[in-house]
């Protein structure tokens, strides 16, 4: 009877929940008039270049690869794997994709828009090998992208995002028995819109890029509007071949809450596959600053990991 008791206010109290944050949630995909305003245009922007037919060009839709290949260590980028923290019970899973829904090309020039859907899910391992799933961001958008052929193994070129950002913790993250939320951290709204662009030059198999990010739209507002990175990556293609890659990148944001602060990202790893299309990565990794989930964005995190990532 003590048990049925319990599971009755249990399951009463995660309704009252439930609705509380079905109610709070409502805010996250109100945007001001300006920022409404912004995301139209910008969408009617993509609409009419797709209708585009440029002379001398050739266009493509739903072509298989991407016409800007992910930035290897930034995290805000198409993955599909794991990642297994070496110092805690974390891990990482992401679920994610990136696709470009039309390309014009000529002999050395290749534009495209294509679309963006992500997941980045936090869970923790348990004794009784159970991942229960503590916090899930949800990432979707749309992307163009520029680039040019300038000589032999040279290439320069740009990618542009407007995306969409909302994070929610899960319950995974609620002790059931005490009925509170652990680490004691309530559910809140956190939802951002953002416009980025990411200039890059590619030399052989090394490229570097700088990164510009503005947030015209978060919750909650102590989060810095304007991020800045820079990074590179490496695929060491003496030590390979077409099937095998060894590669090192590193990626430093500027970003914060009330003051800015740097976030780190090192990977080194192998890559199966052509280094420079589709394949799988294996890869270690460190990371260091804000968290990078939407329901942690003010906590510290230090830590190595190992992944694997499929890009699909």
């Amino acid at each position: 009877m003590n048990n049925e008791k319990l599971s009755m206010s249990f399951r009463g109290s995660l309704q009252m929940r439930n609705l509380e944050l079905g109610l709070r949630f409502l805010p996250s995909v109100e945007m001001t008039s300006q920022s409404s305003k912004l995301v139209f245009n910008i969408l009617v922007l993509f609409l009419s270049l797709s209708s585009i037919s440029f002379a001398q060009w050739q266009h493509e839709l739903f072509p298989s690869d991407l016409n800007i290949q992910p930035f290897t260590a930034n995290i805000l980028e198409p993955k599909a794997g794991f990642v297994f923290a070496m110092d805690n019970n974390k891990l990482r899973l992401d679920i994610s994709t990136s696709r470009d829904i039309i390309k014009w090309y000529d002999d050395d020039e290749t534009i495209s828009i294509g679309a963006d859907l992500f997941t980045f899910t936090r869970l923790r391992s348990t004794d009784d090998f159970k991942f229960p799933v503590e916090t899930i961001d949800y990432l979707f958008g749309f992307n163009a992208g520029y680039k040019k052929q300038a000589g032999e193994n040279r290439e320069y070129g740009l990618r542009f995002r407007l995306s969409h950002i909302s994070a929610h913790l899960v319950d995974g993250q609620y002790d059931a028995e005490n009925q509170e939320w652990r680490e004691r951290r309530d559910p809140f709204v956190f939802s951002k819109e953002f416009i980025e662009l990411f200039p890059y030059y590619r030399f052989n198999s090394f490229r570097a890029y700088v990164g510009l990010t503005y947030i015209f739209h978060i919750i909650p507002e102590e989060i810095k509007q304007f991020n800045a990175q820079i990074g590179f990556d490496y695929f060491v293609t003496q030590f390979g071949n077409e099937n095998m890659t060894p590669f090192v990148a590193y990626d430093f944001k500027l970003a914060g809450n009330e003051k800015y602060v740097g976030n780190n990202i090192f990977s080194a790893g192998v890559k199966f596959g052509k280094w420079n299309q589709r394949g799988l990565s294996l890869y270690y990794t460190y990371i260091s600053g804000k968290s990078i989930h939407g329901e942690y964005f003010d906590v510290n995190e230090n830590y190595s990991a190992i992944g694997f990532n499929f890009e699909l």
